[in-house]
């Protein structure tokens, strides 16, 4: 890259999505030049929301802000109010509505159980006959060891199946963790102390961080490398890890999604802003109506249906496949990043991982921090 006393800017930010944007408002505020290049045609990355007739449409799936920490919280209200939605999805398995998380609800929807000791010991009648079970094997092992039949059936193996691609026997066991079952009567989806939509979507948010920064739209920087790193001596690169590397040691494997958008003359579709569709045969995971999320009274709606598949060079990365070949491949390219001391590599696709926003957030800020020695 292009040494500093001849540089048109300080910094390249390569993605125009959540982390790029933090770090671009932290260096516009320490009174650093950047430009920001995107190969979409709009910013915000997977977080763009298009004002269609008054509805905010998250056009690349669901974003409900969550955390619990307060810094972060802070510092994402600078650039928008936030309402108090509260993110309780349904399960809708053969025409059957469940509340999501697995919680009281659920249970007495599965099998009538009022009390948290009447559910307790139905999961565990149903975990018994897996005792056998003592290093599972694939995520299908692991799962009804851990909440039986029932759960896995009805709420699990459909859904996961159809995100990964893959028979529930042929993934590992690892993708799942844990199943939290929650014995209390609550439908909020999250733990977390702060939680809520933006008023007005999440692109306005994007467009406040990156207020005094010059942006390029539909501009790929692996068209013109050379170019670009001739602009400045530091860059903040969010795109594919893999792709940085010229895929020197193999690309990195995704699964991607494809959104069907539409919309309706009616005014609520389903009374909820996610309903989750868990049987195989569904070809979608879920379906989003997007006035929900900002408590829309439209006389119409908008719906989107969210159809995981196999990721292509036509389609957009979204979730890594975290599996033993991928994992080395990845160390490989992490080694070779740590010889670019001039390039900080950060977001999900640069460090092929799956993100929540406030983890964005905070990972960003502390990039800005060890450059600019200051928060806020």
């Amino acid at each position: 890259m292009k040494k500093s006393n001849d540089s048109i800017y300080d910094y390249i930010i390569v993605g125009a999505g959540l982390f790029g944007a933090v770090f671009t408002q932290q260096a516009v505020k320490a009174g650093k030049k950047c430009l920001i290049i995107d190969k979409r045609r709009q910013i915000g990355g997977n977080l763009y929301t298009e004002n269609i007739d008054s509805i905010n449409v998250h056009k690349y799936g669901a974003h409900i802000f969550h955390t619990s920490n307060r810094e972060i919280w802070n510092y994402i209200n600078q650039f928008a109010d936030f309402n108090n939605f509260i993110n309780s999805p349904l399960a809708n398995y053969n025409g059957k509505l469940y509340n999501l998380p697995f919680n009281m609800n659920t249970f007495y929807q599965l099998w009538g159980t009022q009390t948290p000791l009447e559910a307790k010991a139905k999961i565990a009648e149903q975990c018994k006959k897996y005792d056998y079970i003592t290093h599972p094997a694939n995520l299908e092992e692991h799962a009804l060891k851990m909440c039986g039949d029932d759960i896995y059936n009805t709420f699990i193996k459909g859904y996961t199946e159809k995100q990964w691609g893959r028979r529930a026997t042929e993934l590992p066991s690892f993708i799942i963790k844990r199943i939290p079952l929650r014995f209390v009567y609550n439908n909020n989806y999250f733990n977390d102390t702060y939680q809520g939509i933006p008023v007005g979507g999440y692109t306005p948010i994007i467009e406040s961080m990156i207020k005094g920064a010059e942006v390029q739209i539909n501009t790929d920087y692996f068209e013109n490398k050379t170019y670009f790193d001739s602009l400045a001596p530091k860059m903040i690169f969010t795109g594919r890890i893999d792709e940085f590397f010229d895929f020197k040691f193999g690309k990195l494997e995704y699964r991607s999604l494809h959104f069907e958008h539409e919309r309706l003359e009616i005014n609520d579709f389903q009374g909820n802003a996610v309903v989750n569709y868990n049987e195989f045969d569904v070809p979608f995971t879920r379906i989003i109506e997007h006035k929900h999320f900002e408590f829309g009274t439209q006389p119409f709606t908008i719906v989107s249906k969210e159809f995981p598949n196999e990721y292509s060079k036509d389609s957009e990365p979204y979730y890594p496949v975290n599996d033993e070949r991928n994992h080395t491949i990845l160390g490989k390219y992490k080694e070779l990043a740590k010889a670019y001391g001039n390039i900080s590599f950060g977001g999900r696709l640069a460090q092929y991982a799956y993100f929540d926003m406030d983890d964005t957030i905070e990972a960003a800020l502390e990039v800005a921090r060890k450059e600019f020695k200051f928060i806020k």
